[in-house]
């Protein structure tokens, strides 16, 4: 983390707490995820908060997997998971999951039950629904309630060997059914789940709430911090709760604002929907804000890093700009991408007077940002692609591209002249013809002419064709999940456009998938891992200026 900017206030209590000594000189977090979908880009928020704690105060960090609930967790989502993490730049000290302590949870339980602090409940989820009343009337004790300690201890002991069926039975604490805090309105502990667990197979059938598992299991490890977001604050007390009545180490929480991103959703429910309904192409498609569809956009882990620690940690909800988050890559990327010519539309370019067969290599520096990055050949010859955007017969005032009788230059080459056109019996333009000044050549220009347009360009018979895949934002509203109806229903239709023939120079067949150029004029991209030695694909990372800003303020007007 940043040494040059001031201290969060998670930052300020760590440091309070290693001055007078409340954690034993130590730090120790964790980050807890739930194998249940992908991470997305609010989860990376707090991998760098807490991952960057531990190594700013010489701590460390456990990935602890919060694996309670077998209907919904896959290993698919734990490799996932493992994955983002490393890509992100963080190691984790131990592997660990909630799993792991399954049978100390159940001994907690029991614990609880035989100080008379837990029941078991036969009501249904509704039943137990009523029971809890509302924020503003309390709630009624359960039957079940006054159950004696011996029964309770007999009836958790046949929930566990599987003796009820789903929901027949659950475990509750037996706290205060008039507390002005709903969550400590005699919770559930434990319910039944006769489901297949990825870790335990079918060794339990009765599983933790996550609200029990949870705190328990950071006092397990000894966390010293235990980080969550801001719509945990009322479980807290339910936390500390626990952990005093079964008299373990007290781990405490600390709550701080999620990410919420605008032109997105960040509910892991809403994305599986995006997924398992097909809106997208899976949890990596580029227009997700999964981070490895961040990744397979383009995105660098740099990147994401530097946009968390740009949005910071607060107390309070925001929704942060996704403009932000386009910044942060665009700013990296133009100083470590190399630049390259590709032509999305293209159309024939014939120059007349230039020796048809000679082919001229030019120079071409790879990034003008970077000393560093040398230089690269370009084939030049009679025939090239230029983008079609680049030619009008009849141009306006200030079009300063090429059209009849108008010249222009082509990047690292030569000064052109457009001269006439053929077109299709549509009218459309098939071929432009120009003629070149031989005297004009980049580097030692010696025409005396100056043009005002640079356009780019790929030699015909030496180029690679490529199909480029434009993302852009999935969704019209700012907010999609707060507007009224369904969320899907404002999934921008134009989020991908599919370029199936566009050319690019020839050294562009040696990227690998994940490497990244900069388009000239067009933006930055990145080697899709569907691209093969047949055929590249390169996904559009980003624009090269935030075009999407402009169009919104055109609409408001």
């Amino acid at each position: 983390m940043s040494e040059e900017r001031s201290l969060n206030f998670i930052e300020q209590i760590v440091e309070e707490d290693l001055a007078n000594g409340s954690t034993g000189g130590r730090v120790l977090t964790r980050f807890p995820p739930e194998p249940n979908g992908y991470l997305h880009i609010g989860h990376a928020k707090s991998i760098v908060l807490n991952f960057g704690l531990a190594q700013k105060y010489n701590g460390a960090t456990n990935l602890r997997f919060d694996d309670t609930n077998p209907v919904t967790e896959d290993t698919e989502y734990v490799d996932s998971i493992r994955e983002d993490i490393k890509w992100l730049g963080f190691t984790w000290q131990q592997e660990l999951y909630a799993s792991d302590y399954f049978e100390q949870l159940y001994q907690f339980a029991v614990t609880l039950i035989k100080k008379g602090l837990a029941y078991v409940e036969d009501a249904t989820a509704e039943e137990i629904a009523a029971m809890k009343g509302t924020p503003t009337t309390p709630g009624v004790n359960s039957p079940a309630r006054s159950r004696s300690v011996e029964e309770n201890l007999d009836l958790f002991e046949r929930m566990r060997k599987g003796e009820f069926k789903d929901g027949e039975k659950t475990l509750r604490a037996k706290i205060d059914m008039a507390s002005p805090n709903m969550h400590m309105r005699d919770p559930l502990m434990y319910r039944i789940k006769h489901a297949h667990h990825h870790r335990t197979g079918d060794k339990w059938c009765i599983y933790p709430m996550y609200d029990f598992a949870h705190g328990q299991s950071d006092s397990i490890e000894q966390i010293t911090h235990s980080i969550c977001t801001l719509e945990f604050i009322p479980h807290r007390a339910l936390y500390d709760w626990f952990i005093q009545e079964l008299n373990i180490y007290p781990s405490h929480q600390y709550e701080f604002s999620r990410l919420n991103l605008n032109y997105t959703v960040m509910s892991k429910r809403k994305l599986k929907q995006l997924v398992e309904e097909h809106h997208v192409a899976g949890w990596d498609d580029p227009r997700m804000p999964t981070i490895s569809g961040l990744r397979r956009r383009g995105y660098t882990a740099a990147s994401i890093r530097n946009f968390c620690e740009r949005v910071g940690v607060q107390k309070r909800d925001n929704v942060i700009e996704y403009s932000l988050l386009e910044f942060c890559i665009r700013e990296e990327l133009n100083k470590t991408a190399n630049r390259a010519m590709a032509v999305l539309d293209p159309v024939k370019l014939v120059i007349t007077n230039y020796p048809e067969g000679q082919v001229e290599e030019l120079e071409a520096e790879n990034n003008p940002e970077d000393p560093n990055s040398g230089s690269r050949k370009l084939p030049f010859s009679n025939t090239l692609y230029i983008e079609r955007e680049d030619f009008m017969e009849n141009p306006p005032k200030k079009y300063f591209r090429l059209g009849p009788g108008m010249m222009v230059r082509l990047k690292n080459a030569y000064i052109i002249k457009g001269e006439s056109v053929d077109k299709d019996a549509d009218g459309n333009i098939t071929t432009i013809y120009a003629t070149y000044l031989p005297e004009s050549k980049s580097g030692g220009d010696a025409s005396g002419l100056t043009v005002k347009g640079t356009i780019h360009w790929v030699s015909a018979a030496h180029a690679a064709a490529a199909e480029v895949r434009l993302y852009d934002r999935l969704f019209t509203v700012e907010n999609p999940g707060m507007e009224e109806g369904d969320f899907k229903s404002f999934i921008n239709k134009d989020s991908l456009q599919v370029i199936n023939t566009a050319y690019v120079e020839p050294g562009l067949l040696q990227a690998k998938p994940g490497d990244r150029f900069q388009f000239m004029r067009k933006g930055y991209f990145s080697v899709d891992p569907d691209s093969t030695s047949e055929k590249l694909v390169f996904n559009r990372t980003v624009t090269l200026k935030d075009a999407w800003a402009k169009e919104s303020a055109k609409a408001a007007k």
